[in-house]
């Protein structure tokens, strides 16, 4: 047995004692969210100086979203659809990983990264191709100690947007495709989560978070010397971005300085805001990130996002799109970002999500029948050198033998 089901009934019935209050609660408290968005919309100034006095006097960690300084729009702003393109060249990438392990009989890691490649306009089938790094003896080590698999996510999401940059160089070298109007093909490209990196950035790993960071930056900017459209694009966000600065802007004056530990939207979701706003196929205004890494990414690089509505009829989707400043302040990257993932999102029907998405997560995943198949040719390998090789440890034998059916991959903040 390995729940006491008696215990979580009962925990579940106070939950549900709780529910319709709760409920009622969070109603109103959308209400006043959507009445504050309508209030401020087109005080982008005032929003902007009152994050700055915050973050510059009293909480610098603040994370929410600030009205865009190039190309602003009003926050309720709804951006219907733009022509969908009839020919561009569409790039994605997604990675998992296997994390060492020391209860195995052989203690390694794995990065593997799945990429499709789609030309719209034509009739040629996505190409997909996959890339996969062990990582043995040294590789597992850091300045701090064994490698996390905190440091193990942040390497999948550099090798993601390094496998994008490879993709794009190639088919830029290899083509002087054009557009009908002689203006060279949009070409576009995007991951599975935030663009936002995530890593340790206090400990004793901070300098090979610093490295990282670096190193993507350098990603980035070559996809914008590529001429890359490029994103990250967040699923059923769960972030507060918005609300938040809704609840800054409500904030009276004298109270700027209880900003941190002030939250009268508590439990309103950004998505739950722009649902009734955003029609099929609209986005949100453009919102630059305030957040603790602002000053990681500067110019160019400048985090934004948007929120995207990729429902079906009588179903409203809403996903987050992150994007650099250069596609953000380019009306026509900015356009054709928003018809592809539109275009994407269409091909799943009613379960919207971007078709290269989720063939690159079909490529990237490893299952856990090849994550035992890769421990046993890297054991068979030693032992046919001479070398020992160790035992699986008495805890994950008992666990095997209880049966294990999958293998977790990985998560990512949203």
């Amino acid at each position: 047995m390995s729940l006491d089901f008696q215990q979580v009934r009962q925990q579940i019935n106070a939950l549900g004692e709780l529910a319709p209050q709760r409920a009622r609660q969070l109603a109103e408290l959308r209400m006043l969210a959507a009445g504050l968005l309508e209030h401020h919309a087109e005080d982008l100034d005032a929003l902007r100086q009152r994050v700055h006095t915050i973050t510059r006097l009293h909480d610098p960690n603040l994370r929410c979203a600030l009205p865009a300084i190039e190309n602003p729009e009003p926050l309720n702003a709804h951006c219907p659809l733009p022509s969908l393109l009839t020919q561009a060249t569409v790039l994605a990438a997604d990675g998992s990983q296997i994390a060492p392990d020391r209860h195995a009989e052989v203690n390694y890691g794995l990065i593997n990264v799945g990429a499709v490649q789609m030309r719209v306009g034509l009739p040629d089938p996505p190409v997909v191709s996959v890339q996969s790094r062990l990582m043995y003896d040294d590789d597992l080590y850091t300045p701090g100690g064994t490698i996390t698999e905190e440091r193990l996510s942040l390497m999948r999401d550099l090798a993601e947007r390094r496998r994008l940059v490879e993709l794009a160089a190639v088919f830029r070298a290899q083509t002087n495709d054009r557009s009908d109007t002689g203006a060279a093909a949009p070409l576009i490209t995007f991951t599975d989560g935030p663009m936002e990196l995530w890593g340790a950035k206090d400990s004793a790993d901070s300098g090979e978070f610093e490295r990282s960071l670096e190193q993507y930056h350098v990603a980035l900017s070559n996809l914008h010397d590529l001429g890359a459209t490029t994103a990250g694009y967040v699923d059923k966000p769960y972030a507060n971005l918005v609300v938040r600065l809704l609840e800054v802007a409500s904030l009276p004056e004298s109270k700027l300085a209880e900003a941190k530990h002030t939250h009268p939207l508590q439990g309103v979701l950004d998505r739950e805001l722009f649902r009734p706003l955003l029609a099929l196929g609209e986005r949100s205004a453009v919102f630059a990130l305030q957040s603790r890494s602002t000053q990681r990414y500067l110019d160019d690089l400048a985090l934004h996002f948007f929120y995207l509505n990729v429902g079906r009829e009588g179903h409203s989707w809403l996903a987050r799109v992150e994007i650099p400043a250069w596609v953000a302040r380019n009306d026509l990257m900015l356009d054709n970002l928003h018809a592809v993932l539109v275009q994407q999102c269409r091909i799943l029907g009613n379960r919207p999500y971007p078709y290269l998405l989720h063939r690159a997560h079909e490529a990237a995943v490893v299952t856990l029948e090849e994550k035992d198949q890769v421990t046993q040719m890297i054991a068979l390998e030693l032992r046919r050198r001479g070398v020992e090789v160790g035992e699986i440890s008495y805890k994950q034998s008992a666990k095997t033998a209880g049966g294990k059916s999958r293998y977790t991959r990985r998560g990512r903040s949203q």
